[in-house]
């Protein structure tokens, strides 16, 4: 989890004072991956599902250390989310992209495994993170666990991804390097990611037997949202 000291937050705010921001050469510009075949997913159903938030979480998160809590875990058929910015995890197996020279932060363990025992593979395997249970939401409630599937929405994309680490109790909005490719976020774990915008959808009681089949996840999460979106037209 990218926690971000006070000290930090104040510099970043310094930085962002000029009006004119610095051009990125476009050769360092991150390309989105392809997304699978019927990866895509409905966007505006979801979002529609999402306007109006049912708070099941005892108080609020932070999207990031030293910050104000404003973030709330909300309560949907079968399912819950929350809308925060995401930070780039690249813990779990070290890789070309996701290592420690790439990512002060970088640490060689996540919260689950794959099935065979082998640490996450941050850098191809798309998964978020959830806060670890406190008093303000404990997500096993919800049968949500490591495996659980997720639908991501950012800027009319949704990607689908799996539960795959936890991060400090007080903070939400997170997601692995492949995940924020995925969504065509900028995902250098140094400084990618985005401020906010992003939706956040994990099914109760849904799992993948093995963590790291991601065609599986795309499977369970199309047919979970097809099944959330058509209980919203069917209400209406």
């Amino acid at each position: 989890m990218r926690v971000q000291s006070l000290t930090l937050v104040a510099a970043s705010a310094a930085l962002l004072a000029p009006t004119t921001l610095p051009v990125v050469p476009v050769s360092h510009r991150p390309h989105p991956e392809p997304a699978a075949h019927g990866e895509s997913g409905t966007a505006a159903g979801l979002l529609a599902r999402t306007r109006h938030c049912a708070q099941i979480s005892h108080g609020r998160y932070r999207s990031d250390a030293g910050v104000r809590a404003t973030i709330p875990v909300c309560a949907l058929p079968g399912a819950v989310y929350w809308k925060a910015d995401l930070d780039i995890d690249c813990d779990g197996r070290p890789t070309r992209r996701c290592n420690r020279r790439t990512d002060p932060q970088f640490s060689p363990a996540a919260a689950y495994a794959q099935s065979d025992g082998r640490r996450l593979d941050a850098e191809h395997l798309p998964y978020i993170v959830l806060p670890a249970p406190s008093r303000v939401w404990d997500h096993r409630d919800h049968g949500l666990r490591g495996g659980s599937v997720a639908a991501v929405v950012y800027r009319g994309r949704v990607r689908y991804a799996v539960v795959g680490d936890t991060g400090p109790r007080d903070v939400i909005g997170e997601a692995s390097y492949a995940a924020a490719r995925r969504l065509g976020i900028p995902a250098d774990p140094r400084g990618g990611g985005v401020r906010s915008g992003v939706t956040y959808i994990v099914f109760e009681n849904s799992r993948v037997d093995r963590i790291e089949d991601h065609a599986e996840a795309v499977r369970q999460g199309e047919r979970l949202v097809r099944r959330l979106v058509g209980a919203s037209a069917r209400v209406r």
